[in-house]
This record gives C-alpha cells, sequence and structure tokens, in this order.
C-alpha cells in the first residue's frame, strides 16, 4: 500500500486519566532500582505515523482522527492527539 506523495500524520495515544496503566508503573519502578530519582508519574502511550496521499491539512487531520476513532485508539480508555507535517 504505497500512498502517493502527500503529508504525514502523527497519532498520538494514551491512557486517559484515571485509568490503570501496568506499563507505566513497571518502567517507574525499573528506573528507581536503576538509581534514577525525581520520577514521578510514568505513563505510556504509542505514536502510529501514517504516510497519506492526501495534500491538504485539513482533510488529512480529518481523516487521521477518524481512523483513531475507528481503530488507532480505544477511546473508552484511551484519548489521542493527531498531528500533520
Amino acid at each position: 500500500m504505497s500512498a502517493a506523495k502527500g503529508l504525514k500524520a502523527r497519532v498520538f495515544v494514551m491512557p486517559k486519566n484515571g485509568v490503570l496503566d501496568p506499563q507505566g508503573k513497571a518502567i517507574g519502578h525499573a528506573l528507581g532500582t536503576l538509581g534514577f530519582e525525581g520520577i514521578g508519574e510514568v505513563r505510556t502511550g504509542k505514536v502510529i505515523e501514517l504516510e497519506l496521499s492526501e495534500t491538504d491539512p485539513d482533510a488529512a487531520k480529518a481523516a487521521a482522527e477518524a481512523m483513531a476513532r475507528k481503530l488507532l485508539a480505544n477511546t473508552v480508555i484511551e484519548s489521542f492527539r493527531v498531528e500533520i507535517a
């Protein structure tokens, strides 16, 4: 699936506030055992980079947001934001 030269979208997905993040807790604990101090809460997420054929930034953002709502993020427990490059 090769897209024509268009825009890139980055979708940042994070657990919503109040949702447990066991991976983040494990990373925070591991950083502490490695001697790193002053670490507060650690939250983990994911970044999905999409190459889109769309050349209009507003249309590209709308398409990436639709993809995030339908597949890339579980909107019950995750929030997302989209950046267009």
